[in-house]
This record gives C-alpha cells, sequence and structure tokens, in this order.
C-alpha cells in the first residue's frame, strides 16, 4: 500500500498537469516538497481543529499555512532534547514514520498563477489561456529597507513567471491579482545541463566566489558528478535533497556570514523547482524586519517573496542531489519536522553561534547518521584574546561573550558556507567512493542512491536593494569584509517577540542561562587572582618581619 501510494504520487509530479488560465488555489498546487498539496488544508494560526501544535500556530495568526488534511499524519515529538529524539525516533522508525507531514508550511498566499507573463507597464498580467488580469504588488512592509521598483519590473517582464498572491476586486468589478511571490520560471533544472566536473583549482570554494559571488551573474546550473554519464537521464519524479547557501548582503554588515538551509522535494519533469520544500530557521523570539518567519516553507516563497526573499538582497547557490530512492530524504524532512515541533515549543533557542541555521540543520544530519567532518574551531587562545579585547573596549562582558562563543564553535556549525563547503564534498566524496571512512547506514543509503550532483548559481534580482556577496568562510574574512571601524557598521535594528509563557511547558520551562565569563576565562581569572593572592602574601610576610604596617 505504502508503494502503491509512493508510485502514485510520482505519477502526480511526472506528469504536468495543463496550466490553467486562471489562478488557482494553493491546495489545488499539486506538489509541496515530498508531499502532495492533497494532503494539507489551508489555514492561519487561529483555526481550532486543525492538528498543528499551539505553539507553532500562535507565529502565524495573521498569515496564511498549510497544515495536515483530516486523517493525515502529523510529525510528533518525544519530551527530550530535539536531537536525542531524532536519534531515538530515527533508530526505531518505520515507513510510515516518514509520511507524517510538517507541523505547518508557511505559504503566506492563497493562490498561484502556473504561468503568466508581465505587461511592460507592470499594471498587468497575461495568462497562459490569454485572458489578462490586472496586477499589483504585496505593500512593502515598513521596516524593509527596500523593495521592488522599476529594475525588478523591467527584469520580470522580460521571462515566463509563476505567482504566489491573491485576487482581489477592483471598484469597476474586474479582477486584479496581487502579487506576493514571483519566481522566474526560466530559472529551471533542466535534465540537459552540461556535465562539468571540478577542474584542477575547482573547488566548491571558488564556485561560490566567484564574481564577488555571482549577485550580477546569470543563473546557471552545472552537474558536477552523475552515475551514469552519457545515457539518458530519468530524473523525473525522483527525490532531491538539496543544499541551499545564501550570501552576503550588501546592506547590512552583521550578515556577511550569510544563510542555511535544506531542501527536499521532488524533481519535475520540466525542471521546475519552485515547489520544493526550504527548512528555513531564523531567530522566534524577534521580530525580522523583512517578516521572516522561521518554518518549512515552498521554494518559490524562500526566494523570491517581495519582502522577505533570499533573493531580493542576496546571491544564493544550490548543491542538489538526485536520488534513485526517496528513503534519504523523506528521513531527514522526518526528522526535521520533529526538530520544528521543539523549536517552535521553545524547547530550545535559536542562537547565533551554537544553534543557528547552520548548526541545527547539521546537527539532524549528523543525528541521522551523516557524520560530515568537522573542521575544527578558531582555537581557545584566540577566543579568549577576542573575549578579553572586546570585553574590554565594548565595557560589556556579554559582547565578550558572544566573540568567544564564535570563535570557540566548530565551524561546520557555525558558518553557513563551511557547512555548504563540507557537506557538499562529503557528497562528492559519498557518490565517488571516497570517504576514507566507515560508513553509517544513512551515509551508505544516501551514497548507493546518488544519480547526480547539481550545481546552482542563483542570481540576486534587482531592487532598490544593495547587491550582495559572497559569503565569509571565517572570522577573519568576515572581519576584512565589514568595515574595520565598527562603528560604520550598517546593522539594522530588530525588536524582540516575546514568547507567552503560557505556552511553555517542559524543556522551555529549563532554560540554561548563560554566563558571561566563560569557563577557561574564569579559570584564568581564579588563576591569576590565586597568584596574586600568592605574591601578596610573601609581601606581607616580609612586611610584618620588617614591622611594616598596611593601611
Amino acid at each position: 500500500m505504502q508503494l502503491s501510494r509512493n508510485l502514485c504520487f510520482a505519477m502526480l509530479v511526472v506528469t504536468a498537469n495543463p496550466v490553467l488560465a486562471k489562478p488557482i488555489t494553493a491546495d489545488k498546487d499539486g506538489a509541496l516538497g515530498l508531499y502532495s498539496t492533497s494532503e494539507v488544508q489551508l489555514a492561519n494560526g487561529k483555526c481550532q481543529n486543525c492538528p498543528t501544535i499551539p505553539q507553532a500556530k500562535w507565529y502565524f495568526e495573521q498569515d496564511l499555512i498549510a497544515v495536515p488534511a483530516a486523517n493525515r499524519p502529523v510529525s510528533e515529538y518525544a519530551p527530550t532534547e530535539a536531537q536525542q529524539d531524532v536519534r531515538q525516533w530515527s533508530s526505531q522508525s518505520g515507513k510510515n514514520d516518514l509520511d507524517a507531514l510538517p507541523p505547518l508550511v508557511w505559504l503566506g498566499s492563497s493562490q498561484v498563477v502556473e504561468r503568466a507573463a508581465l505587461a511592460q507597464d507592470g499594471q498587468h498580467i497575461k495568462l497562459d489561456g490569454g485572458e489578462t488580469m490586472g496586477f499589483g504588488i504585496t505593500p512593502k512592509i515598513p521596516t524593509n529597507l527596500s523593495y521592488y521598483d522599476a529594475s525588478t519590473q523591467q527584469f520580470f517582464s522580460q521571462r515566463p513567471l509563476r505567482m504566489r498572491g491573491d485576487t482581489v476586486k477592483e471598484s469597476d468589478g474586474s479582477d486584479k491579482f496581487v502579487a506576493r511571490t514571483i519566481w522566474p520560471l526560466d530559472f529551471s533544472l533542466p535534465a540537459s545541463a552540461p556535465l562539468q566536473t571540478l577542474s584542477n583549482g575547482e573547488t566548491l570554494q571558488t564556485l561560490v566566489q566567484a564574481e564577488q559571488g555571482g549577485a550580477k551573474s546569470a543563473y546557471s546550473t552545472r552537474v558536477l558528478w552523475e552515475r551514469q554519464p552519457g545515457k539518458g537521464r530519468d530524473w523525473a519524479g525522483k527525490a532531491v535533497v538539496g543544499l541551499m547557501l545564501n550570501g552576503a548582503q550588501g546592506d547590512d554588515d552583521e550578515a556577511h556570514g550569510g544563510h542555511f538551509g535544506v531542501v527536499t522535494g521532488r524533481y519535475e519533469a520540466d525542471g521546475n523547482w519552485s515547489r520544493w520544500l526550504v527548512n528555513n530557521f531564523y531567530n522566534l523570539d524577534s521580530f525580522s524586519e523583512k517578516g521572516i518567519v522561521s518554518a518549512v516553507t515552498p521554494m518559490d516563497k524562500y526566494l523570491m517573496d517581495l519582502n522577505n526573499g533570499q533573493s531580493f538582497y542576496r546571491p544564493s547557490y544550490m548543491l542538489v542531489a538526485v536520488l534513485k530512492s526517496d528513503v534519504p530524504a523523506r528521513q531527514y524532512q522526518a526528522a526535521i519536522n520533529r526538530v520544528y515541533n521543539h523549536f517552535y515549543r521553545h524547547d530550545f533557542v535559536y542562537n547565533h553561534s551554537q544553534a543557528n541555521c547552520s548548526g541545527i540543520s547539521l546537527d539532524t544530519f549528523r543525528s541521522l547518521g551523516w557524520n560530515v567532518p568537522q573542521r575544527g574551531d578558531a582555537g581557545l587562545p584566540k577566543a579568549s584574546a577576542a573575549y578579553v579585547y572586546v570585553a574590554a573596549t565594548s565595557t560589556s562582558l556579554a559582547d565578550g561573550r558572544k566573540i568567544y562563543d564564535y570563535l570557540s564553535e566548530e565551524t561546520t556549525r557555525l558558518y553557513p558556507a563551511v557547512a555548504f563547503d563540507a557537506m557538499g564534498n562529503d557528497l562528492l566524496a559519498l557518490a565517488q567512493n571516497k570517504t576514507g571512512r566507515t560508513l553509517s547506514n544513512f551515509e551508505k543509503e544516501m551514497g548507493d542512491n546518488l544519480e547526480a550532483l547539481i550545481y546552482v548559481r542563483i542570481p540576486q534580482i534587482p531592487s532598490s536593494r544593495a547587491f550582495g556577496q559572497a559569503p565569509v568562510y571565517s572570522f577573519d574574512q568576515y572581519m576584512k569584509q565589514a568595515p574595520e571601524d565598527r562603528s560604520q557598521w550598517k546593522i539594522v535594528p530588530t525588536e524582540p517577540r516575546p514568547f507567552p509563557a503560557a505556552l511553555r511547558d517542559g524543556l522551555a520551562l529549563q532554560q540554561e542561562q548563560t554566563s558571561p565569563v566563560p569557563l577557561p576565562i574564569g579559570l584564568l581569572g581564579a588563576g591569576l587572582m590565586l597568584g596574586v593572592a600568592g605574591v601578596g602574601k610573601k609581601v606581607l610576610k616580609k612586611r610584618r618581619g620588617r614591622g611594616g604596617v598596611l593601611r
């Protein structure tokens, strides 16, 4: 029965439905990553009967989400630490556990236009059936620094588009489609993409850093490896796992590290990858100036939402693994669904050094058994020296603790670019049986099922925002890329988003407070004080021997 369901869904993806002339509701869009939209219902966070945990719904009370439909399995969680939950679950999960849907998928819009052309005046769209509709865009979030402008309109008017949004009535009774997400359909993954392996001196890092990160470069795809070169690429309907790396922003000096997410979905016959799902982790305890909320979300919204799409403020890079079996992709998605339940519940809190977008994603893979090689940290001497310097110059022990945590964290968990590089290189090694280590069951399954590895370069969409560049790979590179004078840094302030006490229970009630003084620094300070005390004691004895008096 399970095999039959998977085959039916594969048929749904492979056999593309004819493009409809009018907007369709988002639950008729066909696919949401590895899932079918027939498995979900549209709602907002105020829904009373949907199976999503209340902590997750709280973040989306005013926005549209897809939640599991009635009688569909929903991801659960155990009352333990998130990664312990994943390890325990994966050691005993069966095939049926892999069908459980995410607690929610953030859509933001109720309708989809499958294919349209934007008129040169930017006021109308022509649907694929020939019908014309009025066109508008969702308003700019007040805190957003920049937005869609004439250059954006010109870019989109030159190519076929897919959109998410909502239809509204004009004063004359005509329909107008107000877009929140616009996806360029020429950003596709054709099966005809050239095979071009890494040449001498070429690495994943040099690809990312080419042309200052490629924000203004053309969109491109390149097959870095395939199991059977020269033979027909029968990829349609097959599962994919993608590594998404977003670059440095051009207008925020706190964002040179970039961003990272893991992608799951199925390869579509026409190369469209807008319906894949991205597992996007952001800080839940502050309001993003662009309106980003941490969630599982479709690729078109993740990259091309007019307010918070990553492609509107930096270049991006993706490595896609095409798989013969969908099990590795389904295992990861099912595992990360459980992690989201813990995250929304505040069983653990987003931390820019210890539990960020890279760390959470990579920890989950490692919990499943993908032992991506670590690359170490900056070292205790450097971290300690930075702590003392920053704490002294900023007169803040908390600031010193932040820099200490950054420099003492293992870099694959800290830097999105290092995570992308380490995982990408390990995928290449798994594909070619060159890892040099004893493989876990998950690694064997991943390696055995790899059919192809595709590199994708995604430029920044033109707008009023400054162009970004490649993300940094180290703290030293970060400091070179940001202005030397910290007072000159461009920093975008955010407002806190307090989590309701009434929604806290279990581990959310047991959050540990971080000391502003790291243990090694504290031990060093205690040692110095003991040393000073010892010297003082000797001086005191000498003075007393000479009849001196301390005042």
